[in-house]
């Protein structure tokens, strides 16, 4: 989306004029273009500040601050991997590495064939099966070290099918 299309400023001003008469609009708003367009590239939020008169400053901020905003496209898989406390002590930092090392991406990155995005969570509230993973919204309970070349393989064999 590094040029937005005629089509894509359309589609961002109908998002903000959905929203207009919000009394706090911007979470609304950029989560409609998070889901539409996956990201919310720099280029976007100038456009939903000059529909909105909200600061570049400010949405960035917002973008930024919330892990579920992206700057960046994500890959067809999401793997979040808890680090939360609970997690973190069953060994989510060692799985965490291990998703790294294999997909050859840090947090925050996205694999080159687009298949995999990687990404550090702070607590997704399954301390009870921790150290948990999710991909997609789909929870893998009591991952461990070894699971991780499998699960990997699993989502590589569902997206060559496909």
């Amino acid at each position: 989306m590094a040029h937005i299309s005629e089509n894509g400023v359309k589609t961002i001003c109908e998002i903000c004029d959905r929203h207009a008469n919000e009394k706090t609009p911007l979470m609304m708003i950029l989560s409609d273009i998070q889901n539409e367009y996956g990201y919310i590239p720099l280029e976007v939020q100038e456009i939903v500040s000059q529909k909105t008169g909200i600061s570049v400053a400010e949405i960035y901020g917002v973008v930024t601050f919330y892990s579920f905003f992206s700057l960046v496209p994500n890959g067809k898989y999401v793997v979040g991997c808890c680090l939360g406390t609970a997690c973190y002590v069953k060994g989510a930092q060692q799985v965490f590495d291990k998703f790294s090392e294999i997909l050859g991406i840090k947090g925050g990155e996205t694999t080159e064939d687009g298949l995999f995005s990687l990404d550090a969570l702070r607590c997704i509230g399954a301390c009870g099966i921790a150290p948990a993973v999710s991909i997609n919204g789909k929870v893998y309970p009591k991952v461990t070290v070894d699971a991780v070349p499998g699960i990997i393989k699993e989502y590589r064999e569902m997206a060559a099918a496909e």
